[in-house]
């Protein structure tokens, strides 16, 4: 045994730092200096060693937890012995120093005894002193927390660094493998730091969970204040005869969605503004806008839907029966429907969309090594534009799909509409906010699945306010509508199951990419015929109803119907035949109505129209079928030209004066020409200078200045299909042939003669029939544009298909006349 070290004890009796002691294992606890607790001796090995402690009356506590004795144990001194009330026997010790333990020795009795070495607690360096006074405020905090304020007052008393440290020993809370830690760190720096990051631990759990309980505490105090406000408020309201109408707004609009079929997305949205409603004073400004945006939001038909009617047969009796002619726009509705059918029939159905599937409608669907990684068919929405001249049916046309779908039809008209905010809807933010047309079009429809006329798409405009065309784009793109936001509304709304149909009077006015969404299917316009079975068959039914004439009273004859569309109304649609038409059945329903005043018995004899009593009722005729074939005349063509209201016939003149007064051989143009316009009249001058020898022209006929002018001046016009118009004009004029005067052309030149393609040729044509033209000049490179026209209107022209102006000039031009002076020689 090692030379002693006295040591000295609570009571100042000196201790050896060596000794060899009885050990007695604490399976469930640690005790640490300076405590002083009472232990029951419950099993053999602890009764052994109480029975072992001579008469220093000191013993071994040593932690054994799990069958492993610790490292370092505590040297205690037995302060009393007994039973404990249960009988069983138990001591009351006080530890007093840490003890390194030793190897173990053969002693007297069943007791391990073990060599110990008792360890000295140095002097506390000024490091300790600090951690002991953070770790003292942090103890005293949690203690406060945890109710302990008794202990915290004990706390304050403590000093000494190492009896500090060694106090949390008396923590309930900390594990007991943490207390063996406590008990194995020797180094007193060491051990405050320990303890000072568990008590941190503790204080930031013991915080954050009284934070909880105070806040769980503040909204169970503030939903019981509510709800006794608010049943005061009732009981106040009732007072006053108010009823309780405004506490239930929030539960009917609970109740109106209760059994909707709402995305989830909207379902979250309008649960939040209910409860923010429920929260607003009514007499808060706020409490208006949010009702209103609930009424607005659940006025929408989330999940309502009409079903289509797929049979083909029924869709096209539909059409043929509200319109006549059309073909085109029939058949390809038709197509549409058929398709429809087909994956109807085939797929089940579209299928749904996965809100969480990136892939927008109509895009492919991932492959890997090129096999696709799932068969899914997904419906494309087709955007039809139909675009043609004023009163060829295009709105109403919109109004037959629905009724051949069997969908709700709404129509959006969108002429001078110039602020975006008409399609998207404004910010809530503003005063007066509501939302866009398109979403509020889906509420008068009542259906996610209606027919949408976009009326006059051509005449959106664009100002400070914004593009709405921009607008456009998202509501046409199939690859985006699905999604459509308006800015009042601010939830998705899908629109990919909406058929939109829009109508145009001209495409050069739509801007390109919003072009780029939409089929364009043209409406050039009707024949004669045509008009006069429309007429026959729609106008005059719907105009006798409407006057309140039967059938059997009133009736125009075919040949009336033809007089009135080729001589009084002459244009590409029937809005203006139909006009006149009521404008003579008026004056036969006056007749009529003065006839059953004057006359009783049975009814008189029906008043019969035909064209001598068209012609009393409407006046003279605005137009004669010989109103092209007047004499020839030089330097005055009949061109074709496209405008908004159709096809029309433009009769060119050009003249010539005398150099003097201005450039000689100088070009003058006028009829509100554009600049396209401008340079095809001098690329026609060009060429027919550089051609002068050809076209046989005298040298010193350039020797003047020119002028073409365009009649109707005060209509701007503009595009590249004069040029063939005013190249005849101006040969005519120095060639001095006169042109044909039943030759109606078009085409655009170039500085070598050649004649381009142009546009607009079945409304060009249809226009030289109404006129009463025999022959059209049109490219060779349009023939096949020839398809297009009725046969009875193919019948009625003699088309010539020309590649070089050369040829124009052979049909237009006829022989110069001859000359006195030349017969004379």
């Amino acid at each position: 045994m090692a030379d002693p070290h006295e040591l000295t004890d609570t009571a100042d009796r000196p201790l050896r730092s060596s000794l060899t002691l009885p050990v007695l294992p604490l399976a469930g606890g640690v005790v640490l200096p300076q405590m002083v607790v009472t232990i029951a001796l419950e099993t053999d090995e602890a009764r052994a060693a109480a029975a072992a402690v001579g008469d220093d009356r000191l013993l071994l506590l040593v932690p054994n937890p799990d069958g492993r004795y610790a490292t370092v144990g505590v040297i205690a001194r037995v302060e009393d012995d007994g039973a404990l009330p249960n009988g069983t026997p138990a001591l009351v010790v006080r530890a007093e120093h840490r003890a390194r333990l030793g190897a173990g020795v053969v002693g007297t009795g069943a007791a391990l005894w073990l060599r110990a070495e008792a360890i000295d607690e140095p002097a506390p360096s000024e490091r300790a002193r600090q951690l002991a006074a953070e770790y003292k405020a942090a103890a005293r905090s949690l203690l406060e927390h945890l109710g302990g304020r008794r202990l915290a007052g004990m706390l304050r008393d403590l000093d000494d660094p190492a009896a500090l440290a060694d106090s949390a020993g008396w923590w309930p809370d900390l594990s007991l493998e943490r207390k063996v830690e406590l008990l194995e760190t020797v180094d007193v720096e060491d051990r405050l730091g320990k303890v000072l990051a568990w008590a941190k631990e503790a204080l930031a759990e013991a915080e954050l969970s009284e934070r909880i309980r105070t806040e769980v505490a503040e909204g169970m105090e503030r939903q019981q204040r509510e709800f006794l406000l608010r049943q005061q408020l009732a009981a106040i309201r009732k007072e006053l005869g108010e009823g309780d109408d405004e506490a239930d707004v929030a539960q009917a609009f609970r109740d109106k969605i209760a059994d909707r079929d709402l995305p989830a997305s909207v379902r979250t949205a309008v649960e939040r503004e209910i409860d923010r409603l429920e929260r607003t004073s009514p007499q808060n400004v706020e409490h208006g806008w949010i009702r209103t945006w609930l009424d607005t939001v659940t006025d929408v038909p989330w999940g309502e839907r009409t079903t289509d009617d797929l049979d083909l047969v029924h869709a096209r009796a539909v059409l043929d029966a509200d319109h006549t002619g059309l073909d085109e726009v029939k058949d390809r509705i038709v197509e549409e429907l058929a398709v429809r059918k087909l994956r109807a029939e085939r797929t089940g159905g579209a299928p749904a969309r996965d809100e969480t599937d990136p892939t927008p409608p109509g895009s492919p669907s991932p492959t890997a090594g090129g096999v696709p990684a799932r068969a899914e068919i997904r419906p494309v929405p087709t955007i039809v534009a139909l675009v043609g001249p004023p009163g060829v049916g295009k709105t109403s046309l919109g109004a037959s799909v629905a009724r051949a779908l069997g969908r709700r039809f709404v129509r959006v008209a969108l002429g001078g509409v110039r602020d975006e905010a008409e399609i998207r809807g404004h910010r809530r933010t503003y005063v007066g906010a509501r939302e866009g047309r398109i979403a509020k079009a889906l509420v008068e429809a009542g259906t996610m699945n209606p027919v949408f006329l976009l009326d006059e798409i051509d005449k959106v405009g664009a100002d400070w306010r914004g593009d709405p065309s921009a607008a456009l784009l998202e509501v046409l793109d199939p690859a985006q509508n699905h999604t459509f936001r308006d800015h009042y509304l601010e939830v998705d709304v899908d629109l990919s199951e909406v058929l939109f149909i829009a109508t145009a009077n001209v495409l050069e006015t739509i801007p390109g990419p919003l072009l780029d969404r939409m089929e364009v299917i043209r409406i050039d316009g009707y024949t004669d015929a045509e008009k006069v079975a429309i007429a026959r068959d729609h106008l005059l039914p719907r105009l006798r109803q409407r006057m309140g004439l039967r059938d059997d009273e009133v009736s125009v004859t075919d040949d009336a119907l033809a007089s009135l569309a080729s001589e009084h109304t002459r244009e590409a649609g029937v809005r203006n035949l139909e006009r006149q038409l009521g404008k003579v059945l008026r004056k036969a329903a006056t007749a009529v109505a003065a006839r059953r005043d004057q006359e009783e018995g049975p009814a008189t004899a029906p008043v019969v129209i035909g064209p001598e009593q068209l012609r009393a009722a409407l006046g003279r005729p605005r137009f004669r079928h010989d109103e092209a074939n007047r004499h020839p005349q030089v330097g005055v063509v009949n061109g074709l030209a496209v405008t908004g209201a159709g096809g029309d016939v433009l009769v060119v003149e050009a003249t010539a004066m005398d150099g003097e007064g201005g450039e000689v051989g100088s070009l003058v143009l006028t009829g509100q020409l554009g600049d396209v316009m401008n340079e095809s009249g001098q690329i026609a001058l060009s060429h027919i200078r550089a051609g002068r020898e050809r076209l046989g022209i005298a040298p010193d006929a350039f020797r003047r200045r020119f002028h073409v002018h365009f009649p109707a001046g005060a209509v701007p016009k503009d595009g590249p299909s004069a040029g063939v118009t005013m190249t005849t004009a101006l040969v005519s004029l120095l060639t001095d042939r006169p042109v044909v005067p039943t030759v109606g052309m078009t085409g655009e030149v170039t500085l070598q003669g050649k004649v381009l393609p142009i546009g607009g040729v079945k409304q060009k044509l249809l226009a030289a029939h109404r006129a009463g033209l025999t022959d059209v000049v049109i490219p060779a490179a349009n023939e096949a544009d020839l398809e297009d026209l009725p046969a009875d209107v193919l019948a009625a022209l003699r088309v010539h298909l020309v590649d070089h102006v050369d040829e124009v000039l052979a049909v237009a031009l006829a022989p110069a006349p001859a000359r006195p002076d030349a017969a004379a020689a």
